[in-house]
């Protein structure tokens, strides 16, 4: 194994093995450190991966339940194995992992196992379990550390993985809690509260805003609220939580209104505290390397992912943006075509989020909200799955398609999906809106008839001109 390297990445996850890859592909010298015992970091291990096993798993069980016989397939009733759940989970992990090793071998990237850190100009030091310590040259050093829990703004919240949670210790329980309550309404909260209130826990959503998945097209927000609540969620909105407390073999949470009013408080069996995250700079030697950090706590970069320090590069949750797997994937593949001497570049305007519940939300660009703060002039669009042919013979029509297009130039700005399979029909319109595309431009584009993707079609056509079938 080699000392010297022309690029030296500081860790495995979405963003870092992205760019050790790309870098590698394009003919530079590339080592990867992990301090984990497998690659793939927070997604692969413990976070995006792991939970759509048990999101699609628990989907299943809820389907055989209460879908099956309408559609004329008599399966008797079906029970809950857990076990067998949990170890489906563990095996789509493994197979990811496993996947990652084989790359890293095709592509000739070293791996570094131990954790990493910036040691002096060009030097990054690797201490491994034993407590030894390696140092490797590189010319070109790039941080993809990643993010951890952020816990609650003010309150002490103390973590032992069983009764108060993560999201980590979210898909490790053992049994179903008869009550958890989930401390923040955003996309991780909502997924994984999904997951255990389909499994038959009574859930609780104690959230800060007045709505959940802040930040999302709030027509959406609304009519999704809705739809988890049929399904058996409670929610508490504009609530601040004040303290998560053991209590008994539980533990229980207090929370006061936003706005003032009297504390409640709330026992459960567990409690996952689900308040966003925070980028991980512990530890990797930035003060020492004089590396800045911006007033959020993230590594500062300019255009170029640079951050002021010659060498050191950042990306992906370390840096400004969304925290996002895929944000951070093209991240890396820019730096290092940076690093090659080509023209890395991300369109942030055009990266889109999913939140993998059921149904699915989805969104590509501006929403309604946005655009009227931003005082720009829009046509709307918006079908709904109850008018679509594919989407009644399965069974799945709640929800809608809606597109955001500019009033002047038709430019599409935004488009936001509420529904089964949400997640894969953004993509279309993420291509167009890379492109420059039109509401004419989708609304004239031919769609197979029955899917459910003529639901965006005919919302393109409806912020164009008119649907058809509505």
């Amino acid at each position: 194994m080699s000392t010297t390297y022309d690029v030296v990445v500081i860790g495995a996850g979405p963003g870092g093995y992205v760019c050790a890859i790309k870098a590698a592909q394009l003919g530079l010298k590339t080592a990867l450190v992990e301090k984990r015992p497998t690659l793939g970091g927070t997604c692969v291990n413990v976070g995006c991966i792991p939970s759509k096993a048990m999101l699609h798993a628990s989907e299943m069980l809820v389907e055989a339940q209460h879908s099956f016989e309408a559609l004329g397939v008599d399966v008797g009733k079906p029970k809950l194995n857990l076990k067998q759940m949990l170890a489906h989970k563990t095996t789509t992990v493994e197979q990811n992992t496993k996947g990652l090793d084989f790359l890293m071998k095709k592509n000739k990237i070293d791996v570094l196992r131990g954790a990493g850190k910036i040691a002096g100009k060009g030097k990054v030091s690797v201490t491994g379990e034993d407590g030894k310590a390696n140092e490797f040259e590189a010319k070109n050093i790039v941080l993809a550390t990643g993010s951890d829990v952020a816990g609650i703004p003010g309150v002490d919240v103390k973590f032992d993985e069983k009764v108060i949670v993560s999201s980590t210790g979210a898909l490790e329980f053992t049994k179903v809690p008869k009550k958890l309550i989930v401390v923040g309404g955003g996309v991780i909260g909502l997924e994984l509260g999904s997951v255990w209130a389909r499994l038959g826990a009574e859930v609780t959503v104690v959230e800060f805003l007045d709505t959940i998945l802040g930040g999302m097209d709030g027509d959406v927000a609304k009519q999704f609220q809705r739809m988890l609540a049929k399904q058996g969620m409670t929610f508490k909105l504009g609530a601040k939580v004040t303290a998560v407390e053991k209590a008994g073999s539980g533990a229980k949470v207090t929370f006061e209104p936003v706005k003032g009013g009297d504390a409640e408080t709330l026992e459960a069996d567990a409690v996952l505290v689900a308040t966003g995250r925070k980028p991980f700079t512990e530890g990797l030697g930035l003060e020492e390397a004089g590396v800045k950090l911006d007033d959020r706590g993230r590594v500062a970069t300019d255009a170029h992912y640079a951050t002021n320090v010659e060498g050191i590069y950042a990306i992906g949750d370390v840096i400004a943006g969304p925290m996002l797997a895929h944000k951070a994937e093209d991240e890396g593949v820019a730096v290092a075509e940076i690093l090659a001497g080509q023209a890395g570049h991300v369109n942030y305007g055009v990266i889109p989020g999913v939140v993998y519940t059921s149904p699915e939300v989805a969104s590509v660009g501006k929403t309604e909200e946005e655009l009227k703060k931003d005082g720009v002039a829009y046509n709307v669009g918006k079908f709904p799955f109850s008018a679509n042919g594919r989407a009644r013979s399965m069974q799945q029509t709640e929800g809608f398609v809606k597109v955001l297009a500019d009033k002047e130039t038709d430019r599409v700005l935004g488009v936001h999906i509420l529904g089964f399979g949400a997640g894969e029909m953004i993509h279309e319109a993420a291509v167009l809106m890379e492109f420059g595309g039109s509401a004419e431009d989708l609304a004239r584009t031919c769609h197979a008839h029955p899917t459910m993707s003529e639901s965006v079609k005919e919302a393109a056509l409806g912020a164009w001109q008119k649907s058809i079938h509505m």
